[in-house]
């Protein structure tokens, strides 16, 4: 049976939720990932995505000018926009588990956690790949 620890991403970047809202975009930006794990104390809090940088960011029902996105930027703290205490698998969790968890609650990633430490991240990209796997593995035993 596979497990998460097949697929997951291993030691993911974190991030403090003291952090700005700008460092975490900037850590994602460059790292070409969607969402960090946010760690206090060796412990995971909380779970910060792009999508919720946007939101902060650039709501649709406040007008402003762009120096004020900046502002945010710099002095909102990633503890004000995360998703705190998030939904986490374990390493030996059935992979086939955590599909069902991010296709039901329309997630795009999941922490991976092994007692309070994250230890991975399993994404929707990384489930692509384990699909990917499987049907190449089934056209080659059709030949």
């Amino acid at each position: 049976m596979l497990k998460v620890a097949d697929y997951m991403t291993p030691n993911p970047v974190t991030i403090s939720p003291s952090n700005s809202l700008r460092t975490a975009m900037q850590m994602m930006e460059s790292g070409g990932f969607r969402r960090l794990p946010v760690v206090e104390g060796g412990k995971l809090v909380g779970i910060i995505t792009d999508r919720d940088i946007r939101l902060a960011v650039n709501s649709p029902l406040v007008l402003r000018d762009k120096w004020y996105d900046s502002y945010l930027l710099d002095h909102v703290d990633v503890e004000a926009c995360m998703t705190p205490d998030p939904v986490t698998v374990s390493p030996s969790t059935p992979l086939v588990e955590a599909a069902r968890i991010l296709r039901e609650r329309k997630f795009s990633g999941l922490p991976v956690i092994d007692g309070p430490r994250v230890v991975g991240i399993i994404t929707v990209t990384d489930m692509l790949g384990c699909l990917i796997n499987l049907l190449e593995e089934g056209e080659r035993r059709s030949k």
